[in-house]
């Protein structure tokens, strides 16, 4: 069986866990998760992603206040270009320490001695941003963190500059290589117009020509 400590994405907090107003900072860098966003915009699994920031304890656990970084891969939206920069983004997220009580498993023991379930008030489920601690608090695991922060921030319609004027509609042609591509067409309105002009000459040419 794997231990905890050989995972990538363990980090060891031993020393401030249970300790309220102490803090351990981390400036590291773990392998991406699996998961993060699709072949259009993304982060491939295993790439390099730096974590700077601090674990701080309180009373009921430990917060962590990161700034993010990994490589993004993307494809415009305008012009279709594939696109890879860095990504930052800033979380805030808590590890709770695991409270073995009754009561802190959202259930409470029944006359038979076993524990009974409780309904959960409401606004108290667990927050999205809230991650486990593992081996008694020794140990915070931010690989779903980490995945969780990066797909909730990857970019909805990602441009390779923001004055990119995509390609043209007719044939193409990327429009910012040639800024001055244009297509000369009839508006189709006067279609029938054009048409009728030609005909009304051709018969006036016929009648000239007798």
């Amino acid at each position: 069986m794997a231990r905890t400590e050989d995972s990538p994405w363990a980090v060891s907090v031993a020393q401030v866990a249970s300790r309220p107003g102490q803090s351990k900072e981390i400036d590291a860098t773990f392998p991406a998760p699996s998961g993060i966003g699709d072949e259009i915009v993304g982060v491939d699994e295993g790439a390099d992603v730096s974590v700077v920031g601090s674990f701080d304890s309180i009373v009921d656990g430990l917060i962590l206040n990161a700034r993010i970084s990994a490589p993004v891969h993307a494809e415009c939206t305008r012009c279709l270009k594939p696109i890879q920069r860095d990504w930052t983004v800033n979380v805030t997220s808590f590890f709770p320490y695991e409270d073995k009580s009754a009561a802190g498993k959202g259930g409470k023991a029944g006359k038979n001695g076993k524990e009974e379930e409780v309904d959960i008030i409401a606004g108290e489920d667990e927050s999205e941003d809230t991650y486990p601690l593992l081996e008694n608090g020794a140990f915070a695991d931010i690989e779903a963190m980490i995945r969780d922060t990066l797909v909730e921030s990857l970019p909805l319609q990602p441009l390779c500059r923001p004055d990119c004027r995509g390609l043209c509609s007719q044939c193409g042609a990327d429009l910012n290589e040639d800024p001055d591509h244009h297509h000369d067409v009839t508006d189709i309105r006067f279609a029938g117009l054009a048409g009728l002009k030609a005909q009304l000459e051709a018969e006036q040419n016929g009648e000239q020509a007798e």
